[in-house]
């Protein structure tokens, strides 16, 4: 099944984006970067994940993060209220928190939406939606010389990714659903599975460690 034409809500797809610049100013500002280098992390990391799909996955003209001023005025605001919260982190960040997994699930819903639409297959469809929700936190962590996030053992983030995907893949190619009804299923487990990750601190464990207490 070819998947219909889907466009998230412009106010949902904007505070996802909101979310993920002001964690990238956050993290701008705790290494005691200039405003400068605090709005192109904060660039970077609201926009990262989509420009890597656009240009790199589903390349075809101008990616409408950089042709709808929106996107912009609203990495300009995360990177306002970053210097403006900065200090705050420690009281905000469970709200940062719950934004941050609505748009995990939404930007992993369009990005396979996009990938379905181009012709990919379900598993790149995937991998794709995949991309746009984490690759913005990728590029942060490479801009700051971090060990990135998704690669390291912690609370599942990649794989909440990964569960919105596969949940959108199926509903719209093997149920047949509409794009819209398989999205707002893909970003409620989405949302779900992440906060369950934090209320419950549900993490993944190195290989090492797996191998280690398999052969004691």
């Amino acid at each position: 099944m070819a998947a219909a034409s889907f466009h998230l809500p412009a106010w949902f797809d904007l505070g996802a984006t909101f979310a993920f610049a002001l964690t990238g100013a956050l993290a701008a500002i705790k290494r005691g970067y200039d405003i400068v280098g605090v709005f192109f992390l904060a660039l970077a990391t609201g926009l990262g994940g989509g420009l890597i799909r656009d240009g790199v996955f589903l390349p075809g003209g101008a990616t409408p993060l950089l042709t709808d001023p929106r996107y912009i005025y609203i990495v300009v605001a995360g990177t306002i209220a970053g210097a403006l919260f900065g200090g705050h982190v420690k009281k905000i960040r469970r709200v940062i928190a719950v934004i941050d997994a609505l748009g995990l699930g939404a930007y992993a819903a369009f990005g396979t939406q996009k990938a379905l639409v181009a012709g990919l297959a379900a598993p790149a469809a995937v991998l794709v939606g995949v991309i746009n929700a984490a690759g913005g936190g990728l590029l942060r962590d490479i801009i700051t010389r971090e060990e990135p996030l998704v690669f390291r053992p912690g609370q599942f983030y990649v794989l909440t990714a990964v569960a919105g995907s596969v949940v959108f893949v199926f509903l719209t190619v093997r149920l047949e659903q509409t794009p819209t009804q398989a999205a707002l299923w893909a970003v409620a487990a989405t949302f779900l599975f992440r906060v369950g990750t934090i209320v419950f601190n549900w993490r993944t464990s190195s290989v090492s460690e797996l191998t280690a207490a398999k052969d004691e």
